[in-house]
């Protein structure tokens, strides 16, 4: 009779230090990507967003365009088209700078929904009564409009980020070292899926509900500050 096969649970624990040896090495990188595109999305969102709020046509159409195309286009392909795209071109960008790029030019589109989302919110009486007082736009955006707005919109800047976390596996495609790259080649080396995976589901939960509570935890701040 053929010998039994080994238990699942068995070989899972036998191999888990070897797994978390390696995943927990890339959960680094993984940290890295997310914190840098958040960094590329919250600025460039900024920007898009002021130029969609700007009184000059042509500045609205430019913001319009970049939402509606990086929103309308899955990120996966942006990833391509910036990492393997652009060295068709002579531009060689390496993966981890690529994905940090890819993702953050994709989040901003929709973080500058976000941002003029909490613009909005401010009544524009205090606009107008800023620039009576002698102050520029910028400076009634920077000192009055940004810091009451930004109470508004740190619990759904926070879902984005716990949003992005998850899409940093998306990085794998181009290279970049994160936890998916070294899970699929632990896949290749060891032919157990099942046991990789349900570590990366692991790993990925561990980072991402300590977000979500303070996600939470935002939420009812906010509900208290109003």
């Amino acid at each position: 009779m053929p010998a039994a096969a080994p238990n699942f649970w068995v070989v899972f624990w036998a191999k888990l230090p070897y797994f978390l040896s390696v995943l927990l090495g890339a959960a680094g990188t993984t940290i890295k990507v997310m914190l840098g595109a958040l960094a590329v999305a919250l600025t460039l969102g900024l920007i898009v967003a002021l130029l969609k709020l700007a009184r000059l046509v042509p500045l609205r159409w430019i913001a319009n365009v970049y939402i509606e195309v990086m929103r309308g286009t899955p990120a996966l392909t942006q990833l391509f088209i910036i990492y393997f795209g652009l060295s068709d071109l002579g531009i060689d960008i390496p993966p981890v700078p690529a994905a940090i790029i890819g993702l953050g030019m994709n989040g901003a589109a929709y973080v500058a929904e976000i941002y003029r989302a909490g613009i909005l919110a401010i009544h524009e009486g205090q606009v107008e009564a800023a620039l009576s007082l002698g102050m520029t736009p910028i400076n009634a955006m920077r000192f009055i409009i940004l810091p009451q707005a930004i109470r508004l919109m740190l619990p759904p800047l926070c879902n984005y980020a716990v949003s992005l976390l998850k899409d940093t596996s998306l990085a794998s495609v181009v290279a970049a070292p994160e936890i998916m790259f070294f899970a699929r080649q632990l896949v290749t080396e060891t032919l157990l899926s099942m046991d990789i995976y349900l570590v990366v589901a692991v790993l990925y939960l561990c980072m991402s509900i300590p977000m979500s509570r303070l996600v939470a935890y935002l939420e009812r701040a906010r509900r208290a500050w109003q």
